[in-house]
């Protein structure tokens, strides 16, 4: 561990950060803003990385994409996600091709298996259902996968 900011340059900074975890570049960035590095010296480093395979916005998006469907996410929130850490829409759109078809994701059946992990029954009230409703929405599933899930429960 590096004892201050002062004596690391933005490499090693961002070098640590990588051995913990994926970043997508403009998370990068702001950390390496944070410890008040010259945005150029930011973007040399960044570029380097990359060059280097070290850092991959590609690699992070599938990397996300992999950890939310785990957690049972559906694309929307996933895709909201992968836009609040400033990954390229194309590149986002990319990824999910690339996780869908080497994990063989199936969004109906993740919606369904994300309902049935919190719920028992689809509800026997209007107000029971539009509570599961809004569950699988919050979790970022669209408006069939959500009808799937009820009627599949």
């Amino acid at each position: 561990m590096l004892s201050s900011s002062q004596d690391a340059t933005p490499r090693e900074v961002a070098i640590q950060l990588l051995a913990r975890r994926e970043y997508s570049r403009a998370e990068l960035v702001r950390k390496l803003e944070q410890k008040a590095f010259a945005a150029d010296d930011i973007d040399a480093c960044l570029d380097a990385l990359v060059e280097q395979g070290l850092q991959s916005d590609v690699r992070f998006a599938e990397t996300f994409i992999r950890s939310r469907i785990n957690r049972g996410q559906g694309v929307i929130r996933i895709q909201g996600e992968l836009r609040q850490r400033g990954v390229d829409r194309e590149i986002a759109t990319e990824a999910f091709a690339v996780v869908e078809e080497r994990e063989g994701v199936d969004w109906f059946e993740l919606a369904r298996e994300t309902l049935a992990r919190r719920f028992a029954s689809p509800g026997d009230t209007p107000k029971e259902r539009a509570k599961r409703e809004r569950f699988l929405a919050t979790r970022g599933f669209n408006f069939d996968q959500i009808r799937y899930a009820l009627d599949a429960l």
